[in-house]
C-alpha cells in the first residue's frame, strides 16, 4: 500500500512541502502483509530529517505499534534531489502511568489524559533550542493508535533512543467539533502537556521581539539531583510564629537601583543576593507571587486597550508544574530556572525563612471563548478541564473574572492539582501554598458551591502536604465569599479580608467600628473560634499586592488606574483609604508627618494582633504606585522595589517596621496558640456603645508579669489616657509612641518612667511594657 505525500507528510509536517521533497512511503508488517497494518503505519514525518542534496537512498525504520506488539518496517524512497537520514527509532505502545514524560526500561514514555479526544499526535523537536521561535521544521510526529496507545482515557506511547534532554514536545489533539457540547478541539494547535515539568518559551522576560513565542514541554533526565546539603533542613516554623512578607520575584530586584549584575536582576538568583535585607527586616516567611510558568506578553498578542501591558504579577498560569523559566538568570531557560529556584529555596531555608507559593488553580491563561489563547487544557479536553454552562451553549463559566474557571473538583483535575502541589513540596521543598480565589476550589463541576469540596478535603488530609501551610483567599469573582466559613478540616488558614477592612476603617478615623477593630486584633474569634481552629488561621493583613500600597492607603482617597487601559474600571472601589488632607504627593510637612504616623499606626496594629501577620514588599520604606490599586501589568518602577528609597528611609520608617516585627517575635503575648481568655486581656473601656468613640486601650497579660499595654487614638484631638497599675514590682516602659520622631517612635528596650496618665496625640498609638 502506498501512503501519499498529501495524506501523510503534508498533514504532519507542512513546513517541508516542496517539489524537491516528494516522497512515497511503503509500510509492511514482518508477516509480509503490506496492507494489514497500513492504516497504523507511522508517517515518515515521524522521523527527524536532515536533507542532503544529490543522493538517492532507501532507509529502514523499526516501529513496534501493532496490537500484538509486532515489529513494523517503514521504507523510504526519495528522489535524487535529496536524501532523508532517518534515525533508527523504535516505538512501543507505552504505559498509562505516570502522566507526563518518564523514563522506563524501554525508552521515554509519554502519557496524556483526554477523555473526549478521537486522535492524538505526539510532536517532538529533537534539537537544542537555539532560536526563540520554533516552527514545524524538523518536527517529529507520531500518531497514537487508540487501539494500541490508549488505556481508559489516557493516551500513551514509548519512544526508544530519544535524547535524555534538549527535546521539546507537545501534542496535537482532535475530537468532536461540537461547540455546544463543550468541546474546543483544533488539530492545528500544538499543545503543552499538563504534566510537563519544564516549559520552554521565550528566554528573556518582556522580550517584545518575541512576544508571539510559542511554549513547549521539555525534560531533562541527565542532570544530577540537586544538592540540598548535608546539614540542610527546612525551618519548620510554627504557624503562630510566622511573619509573612508578600513579594514578587522579578519586581524585587529588577530595578537598576538593586545594584546587581544585570544578568541576575529580576531572577531567582537576584532574590538570593537580597536575602540579607529580609533578615534585617525580621520576617521569617516569604509568600511569592505566582512562579508557575506564565506568559507575561499575553496582553500583546492582539490589538486591545491593554496591549501596552506586561503581566508582572503572573496570575495567568500556563502549566502547574514548571517554574517560571524567565526568572532564570541571564536568559538561562527552564533547566536553569528549576535549579536556581531550588538554590533560592535553599538560601531562604539556611537563614530560617520559609517559602510559601501563591498558586493559581482557579483559572488558566487560556482566557475566554471570545478571545481564546489556546496553549494546553482547552485543546486537550475543554469539557473536562473547565466549567462550562451546558444550558447556555456550553459557554465557559467565569467565576475567576479572567474568562475561564478550572473544573477543580472533577476527579481528573483534582488529581492534577494534588500532583502539582506534591511536586512543589517534594522536589522544590516549598513550605506552603496560598490559593488564589480559593472559593473556586469549593465549587462543583456545574459551578455550584459545595459544603465539603473533595479537593479542599484532600489537600487538608494529604500525607505529603501535611507539613505544608495551606492558606485560602476565601472568595472568588462569582460572589462566593467564605471568610470565616471556608471549609477547613481544622487545617486551612484564610486571608482575613474582614480584618483588613475593619482595621483600615478604625485607624483612619471612621465612627462605629471600634468594637470590630477590637475583635479583629484579638484574633477574630467570631470567625475562627470554631472546632479546633486557632487564631493563627487568620492571616491578618492591611495591605496585599492587589490594592493600595501602605503609602498610597494614606495618600489617596480614590484609585488612579488610567495607565491600565481599562478606563479606570478595574481595581477595587472600596479601599477604605484616607489621603490625610491632600490627594497624592505634597510638600506640606504636616500632611507628610500625619501620613508617616498613620503608616506606623497600621503596622503597630498588625504586629500586636493575634493571628498571623502579612505585609507587602516595599511597605517597609513606603513604596508608592501613585494611586494605582491594580498594577498587575506594569514592569516598571510602579511595581519594582526601589532600593534607593529604602536607603533613604533606613533610619526612620524602615527602622520602625523592623523593630516592631522583632518586638512581636520576642513577645509571646502577641503569638498565642489559643484565643484570648478573660485572664489574657483587660479592655480599659466603658464606652463600647458610643458610636463616636475612636479611642481604645487594653493590656495583654503575661503569666510572668511582662504585661503589654497598647492604646490607639483615631480622634483628631489629644486623649488623656489613664494608665493601669503595672504588675507588682514592675514599672511601665514606653516602647512605642508613633507621634514621636525617630528614634523616639520605637525604643525596643523601653524608656522608663511610670505615670498614671498619658496624653496620646491625635492619630497616634502607644505601646508600654511592664519591666522589672
Amino acid at each position: 500500500m502506498i501512503l501519499s505525500h498529501s495524506a501523510v507528510w503534508s498533514n504532519y509536517c507542512p513546513s517541508v512541502r516542496s517539489n524537491h521533497m516528494m516522497r512515497s512511503f511503503t509500510c509492511r508488517s514482518n508477516s509480509g502483509d503490506r496492507a494489514s497494518y497500513a492504516s497504523r503505519c507511522m508517517p515518515l514525518s515521524s522521523w527527524n530529517a536532515r536533507r542532503e542534496l544529490g543522493v538517492r537512498s532507501q532507509r529502514h525504520v523499526s516501529v513496534y505499534a501493532s496490537p500484538a506488539g509486532e515489529r513494523m518496517d517503514v521504507f523510504v524512497e526519495e528522489e535524487e534531489s535529496s536524501q532523508l537520514e532517518v534515525p533508527s527509532l523504535k516505538v512501543f505502545p507505552g504505559q498509562a502511568q505516570p502522566l507526563g514524560v518518564s523514563e522506563v526500561e524501554s525508552g521515554t514514555n509519554f502519557a496524556i489524559f483526554s477523555q473526549n479526544a478521537t486522535a492524538v499526535t505526539l510532536c517532538l523537536f529533537p534539537q537544542k533550542r537555539e532560536k526563540q521561535n520554533i516552527d514545524d521544521q524538523g518536527m517529529i510526529t507520531i500518531s497514537l493508535d487508540p487501539l494500541v496507545n490508549k488505556t481508559g482515557d489516557i493516551w500513551h506511547i514509548c519512544v526508544e533512543d530519544l535524547l535524555r534532554h534538549d527535546i521539546l514536545y507537545g501534542y496535537r489533539v482532535d475530537g468532536p467539533h461540537d461547540w455546544h457540547k463543550g468541546h474546543r478541539f483544533d488539530i492545528e494547535n500544538i499543545l503543552i502537556d499538563p504534566y510537563a515539568k519544564l516549559i520552554e518559551g521565550r528566554r528573556v522576560f518582556g522580550d517584545t521581539n518575541n512576544k508571539m513565542s510559542t511554549f513547549f514541554g521539555t525534560y531533562d533526565f541527565d542532570s544530577l539531583p540537586f544538592d540540598w546539603g548535608e546539614d540542610y533542613k527546612a525551618p519548620g516554623i510554627p504557624e503562630k510564629d510566622l511573619v509573612i512578607y508578600e513579594m514578587n520575584v522579578r519586581a524585587f530586584t529588577a530595578d537598576k537601583s538593586s545594584g546587581l549584575d544585570p544578568s541576575i536582576c529580576g531572577s531567582y538568583l537576584g532574590v538570593i543576593e537580597k536575602i540579607p535585607h529580609l533578615v534585617e527586616l525580621g520576617i521569617n516567611a516569604v509568600e511569592l507571587l505566582p512562579v508557575f510558568e506564565f506568559d507575561e506578553m499575553e496582553f500583546q498578542r492582539r490589538p486591545n486597550p491593554r496591549d501596552h501591558l506586561i503581566n508582572t504579577w503572573g496570575y495567568s498560569t500556563i502549566n502547574f508544574f514548571a517554574p517560571m523559566s524567565r526568572y532564570a538568570s541571564n536568559g538561562g531557560g527552564p533547566l536553569n530556572a528549576s535549579r536556581e529556584f531550588k538554590e533560592m529555596v535553599k538560601a531562604f531555608h539556611n537563614v530560617g525563612i520559609e517559602v510559601i507559593l501563591d498558586v493559581v488553580y482557579n483559572h488558566t491563561n487560556e482566557a475566554d471563548d471570545e478571545y481564546p489563547y489556546t496553549t494546553s487544557f482547552r485543546g486537550i479536553d475543554n469539557k473536562v478541564y473547565y466549567m462550562v454552562d451546558l444550558n447556555n451553549k456550553a459557554q465557559l463559566l467565569n467565576h475567576s473574572g479572567c474568562g475561564n474557571t478550572l473544573n477543580c473538583n472533577h476527579p481528573v483535575v483534582m488529581e492534577l492539582i494534588l500532583d502539582s502541589l506534591r511536586h512543589w513540596a517534594l522536589h522544590y521543598h516549598v513550605d506552603g501554598f496560598r490559593f488564589d480565589l480559593a472559593s473556586v476550589l469549593c465549587r462543583g463541576t456545574d459551578g455550584s458551591p459545595l459544603n465539603a469540596p473533595p479537593l479542599i478535603r484532600e489537600i487538608a488530609k494529604d500525607t505529603i502536604l501535611s507539613r505544608c501551610k495551606i492558606i485560602a483567599e476565601p472568595w472568588d469573582c462569582g460572589g462566593l465569599y467564605l471568610v470565616g466559613r471556608f471549609p477547613n478540616w481544622d487545617r486551612w488558614a484564610e486571608w482575613n479580608g474582614m480584618y483588613r477592612d475593619d482595621v483600615r476603617r478604625f485607624i483612619k478615623g471612621d465612627c462605629g467600628v471600634k468594637g470590630r477593630f477590637a475583635t479583629m486584633i484579638a484574633g477574630s474569634a467570631d470567625l475562627y473560634k470554631v472546632n479546633k481552629r486557632k487564631p493563627y488561621h487568620s492571616i491578618n493583613f492591611v495591605i496585599a499586592h492587589d490594592g493600595f500600597t501602605l503609602y498610597d492607603l494614606v495618600s489617596y482617597n480614590n484609585k488612579h488606574n488610567d495607565a491600565n487601559g481599562e478606563g479606570g474600571n478595574d481595581g477595587c472601589n472600596d479601599n477604605f483609604s484616607w489621603n490625610c488632607g491632600f490627594e497624592g504627593e505634597t510638600s506640606d510637612m504636616n500632611v507628610k508627618a500625619l501620613r508617616s504616623r498613620q503608616m506606623k499606626n497600621y503596622h503597630l496594629a498588625l504586629m500586636i494582633s493575634q493571628g498571623t501577620p502579612m505585609m507587602l514588599m516595599g511597605d517597609e520604606y513606603g513604596h508608592t504606585r501613585h494611586g494605582n490599586n491594580n498594577s498587575y501589568g506594569h514592569d516598571t518602577a510602579l511595581n519594582h522595589f526601589q532600593w534607593g528609597q529604602l536607603e533613604s528611609k533606613k533610619d526612620d520608617h524602615f527602622r520602625f517596621f523592623s523593630e516592631m516585627i522583632k518586638f512581636r517575635q520576642s513577645h509571646h503575648v502577641f503569638r498565642r496558640e489559643n484565643f484570648l481568655g478573660k485572664n489574657d486581656v483587660t479592655w480599659h473601656e466603658d464606652n463600647w456603645d458610643n458610636h463616636e468613640s475612636k479611642f481604645i486601650a487594653f493590656t495583654l497579660h503575661d503569666e510572668t508579669g511582662g504585661d503589654v499595654y497598647v492604646a490607639f487614638n483615631a480622634h483628631d484631638y489629644f486623649v488623656e489616657a489613664i494608665i493601669p497599675t503595672p504588675p507588682q514590682g514592675r514599672q511601665w516602659y514606653r516602647v512605642v509612641d508613633t507621634n514621636l520622631v525617630s528614634p523616639g517612635d520605637i525604643v525596643p528596650e523601653g524608656v522608663p518612667g511610670s505615670r498614671e496618665m498619658y496624653n496620646i496625640a491625635p492619630y497616634s498609638s502607644i505601646l508600654l511594657e511592664a519591666k522589672l
